[in-house]
């Protein structure tokens, strides 16, 4: 059998994983409205609750499908679909798959065609990301209380403490955004290209964090990160013929 990443065998395998969270999620939907009716809260009340959070999850989801989107030219539309619907994150699965394509020899333009190299892929978005199940309940509750203590004894000192971590973790992001500039002493532009989209999707984040404090309309504040990612990825086309990008 010829192997493809979008082989339907793939797509039901991941079907079927997405309805087993869909399943778990109707479940725990269904107990949470059983007990909000126990506790005498009203049909209204709840209605409203489910109608909001629903509205406010397309926020993410759009952020989530430009991921999917982004990926589907190189590893096809199930992989994403799995890795960015049940345990993932746009910022990681990214970065961990054009890092696991790069080192196959590939570029994230070129659609996967040799199983091994699809299933190495496969494993280095799904080990990096499954570490955090395995840590959360041996580290969270410590972490959590150390920090709880710190601002407890000094305010300024615990804010400070999470601001840092907060910037620790968007560094390591930067250095994947920064790391091809030194092609430019080799005459190569193209480094250039992930700093400008950067730059760009800062700009159009910082107008509509503006925006949504000066009008205090909070759908702005919901829709930042997936128009400013989508506006990132708009002007990478542009970026990438005039740099000279592969």
């Amino acid at each position: 059998m010829e192997f493809s990443v979008n082989h339907p065998i793939l797509f039901v395998i991941v079907g079927a994983i997405i309805a087993l969270v869909l399943a778990q999620s109707i479940y725990f939907l269904v107990r949470a409205l059983k007990r909000a009716r126990q506790l005498g809260i009203e049909k209204s009340t709840l209605g409203k609750i489910i109608s909001s959070a629903a509205i406010f999850t397309i926020a993410p989801a759009v952020a989530i499908l430009v991921g999917v989107v982004a990926l589907s030219k190189s590893l096809g539309l199930a992989l994403p679909w799995l890795r960015l619907s049940v345990i993932g994150s746009i910022t990681y699965e990214t970065v961990a798959a054009g890092n696991a394509i790069e080192a196959a020899g590939q570029t994230m333009s070129e659609l996967v065609s040799d199983p091994s190299i699809f299933i190495t892929i496969t494993w280095v978005m799904t080990v990096g990301i499954a570490a955090g199940l395995i840590l959360v309940p041996f580290v969270t509750k410590k972490l959590q209380s150390g920090m709880s203590k710190i601002g407890m004894k000094d305010k300024k000192w615990g804010e400070i403490f999470n601001n840092a971590m907060f910037l620790g973790m968007i560094s390591a992001f930067l250095g994947y955004v920064f790391c091809d500039v030194g092609l430019l002493f080799k005459g190569d532009t193209s480094g250039l290209v992930p700093v400008c989209v950067m730059l760009v999707a800062a700009a159009v984040m910082a107008v509509l964090g503006i925006l949504a404090t000066k009008t205090k309309i909070r759908w702005l504040t919901d829709y930042a990160l997936p128009v400013s990612l989508i506006a990132g990825m708009a002007s990478a086309i542009p970026f990438t013929a005039w740099l000279g990008g592969a």
